[in-house]
């Protein structure tokens, strides 16, 4: 199982490390307001970047993910992530790793 870490890079930017094994992938996420609120509402921009790499991650491996993207740009790849996202989010998770913790 990987173990993702968030970490607030900026405004609405985060550093993404998966750690799997003895490898790791690290990514740029931009989640806006706007897209929480699309895609999760109610959810912190953390939980939804957590379920989003945990989506991602169940169809592809962590090397296949782009370094750096916004979070709409996983719904040209993945047409059913609107819907499975908010489900996905609103699911208990492993309380999400930052920096410093």
């Amino acid at each position: 199982m990987a173990e993702i870490t968030i970490e607030r890079a900026g405004e609405s930017r985060y550093r993404v490390t998966v750690q799997e094994g003895r490898g790791q992938s690290v990514h740029e996420v931009t989640a806006t307001a706007d897209h929480v609120r699309r895609y999760a509402p109610g959810a912190a921009p953390e939980r939804l970047i957590e379920a989003s790499f945990e989506f991602l991650l169940e169809r592809e491996p962590k090397e296949s993910i782009l370094s750096r993207f916004e979070l709409p740009v996983i719904e040209r790849y993945f047409p059913d992530y609107p819907r499975e996202i908010g489900k996905k989010c609103s699911l208990p998770a492993n309380p999400p790793r930052t920096a410093g913790s």
